[in-house]
């Protein structure tokens, strides 16, 4: 665990359920430069529980209040995805900064009046797409913004696991649940197309994003056969550059995630673990100018986190971010309304023309 700076960034975690429990409560204690100094949620016995366990500073069961509390200098919003926008334009407003769990927003149109938010208020806003923050992954990062060249194609799969709650289960902490939680309105999985992609979807398309450039426009295809639901993607980069993205829920095999880009100096080929393993992807990077594999060991493979880390290191030291910001999101929001609306209407869709709900 990395040594405790002198001067800690006081954090506010909203939401004390499993993400927060199996990533933000650890994340903050661990980091080296914040510190978990409240909890907020509606449960009593949850949040007091997660404060005991963590060694919170303060607990609240009103989200105005812990805004209200001058001592609170940012806000991790480990909600529901419905409550993103709303909890974070309150945070804003408040004068907090924020961190908010993927995705960003549910629809275009809340997505970009969130940004406005941010824009207005003049915080730092960050969104949680732990996966920038892999070692492996930055590797591959760097190597095709200073090496690579001209990025010719992107291939990239997200395939979640049959097995996958066996194994995590046996490595995450025991998560507590409370009957007194407050939910959504409606059943976020009533619609389970709309559910995957909100939940696995976004980090398909903010991997790709972040690795090739803006998307110009999408063409996907879905297939609901066995159990499964299948998204096969073509993709055309701003650049020129192309893609193949395969988004499948859920693989009967493990968990199943990686990469591959081919450039004019090189290629990068990357295989990414189930992220509750906390290790680093294996990338092999190829430079052609000297025929050979180069591979970071990214010992560190903490991404949740160094995610935190990153964002304290923004606004205490004034770092520029790394994470993704809510231009990134409004992105993403967009790329995966693309994606949706390109399986019902047959044809590829620009993301300038993607509007509504995912």
């Amino acid at each position: 665990m990395p040594k405790k700076e002198d001067r800690l960034l006081r954090v506010g975690v909203l939401g004390a359920g499993q993400i927060a429990q199996a990533a933000h409560f650890e994340s903050c204690t661990k980091a080296r430069n914040a510190e978990l100094f409240a909890i907020c949620d509606v449960a009593d016995d949850l949040r007091e529980r997660m404060a005991i366990t963590h060694g919170a500073t303060k607990t609240f069961n009103d989200y105005d209040r812990m805004l209200a509390d001058p001592q609170v200098e940012a806000v991790i919003i480990a909600t529901a995805d419905a409550f993103h926008v709303p909890a974070s334009i309150k945070a804003l407003e408040a004068g907090k900064h924020v961190l908010c769990e993927k995705p960003v927003a549910i629809a275009v149109e809340e997505a970009e009046t969130l940004r406005e938010a941010v824009k207005k208020s003049g915080k730092t806003f960050q969104i949680g797409h732990m996966l920038r923050f892999d070692p492996g992954i930055e590797s591959a990062k760097a190597f095709v913004d200073r090496e690579l060249g001209d990025l010719v194609a992107l291939k990239a799969w997200y395939c979640d696991s049959t097995h996958r709650y066996a194994m995590t289960d046996a490595i995450q902490p025991l998560m507590v649940s409370s009957a007194n939680a407050r939910k959504p309105s409606s059943n976020p999985k009533a619609d389970l197309r709309r559910y995957y992609m909100l939940a696995h979807g976004c980090h398909l398309l903010d991997l790709a994003r972040y690795l090739a450039g803006p998307i110009h426009s999408i063409r996907a295809r879905l297939s609901e056969r066995g159990g499964m639901k299948c998204w096969l993607a073509e993709v055309n980069f701003e650049s020129g550059a192309i893609g193949q993205l395969d988004l499948t829920i859920a693989v009967r095999m493990d968990w199943h995630e990686g990469f591959q880009i081919y450039g004019q100096n090189g290629s990068v080929a990357a295989k990414i673990y189930n992220p509750w393993y906390y290790k680093s992807s294996d990338v092999e990077i190829f430079r052609e100018a000297d025929g050979a594999s180069h591979r970071v060991l990214g010992a560190d493979g903490h991404f949740y986190r160094r995610q935190t880390e990153g964002f304290a290191d923004v606004i205490l030291r004034g770092k520029p971010m790394t994470g993704a910001g809510v231009d990134d999101g409004v992105a993403s929001v967009r790329a995966m309304v693309a994606m949706a609306r390109s399986v019902e209407l047959g044809r590829e869709v620009l993301l300038t023309e993607a509007s509504g709900a995912v």
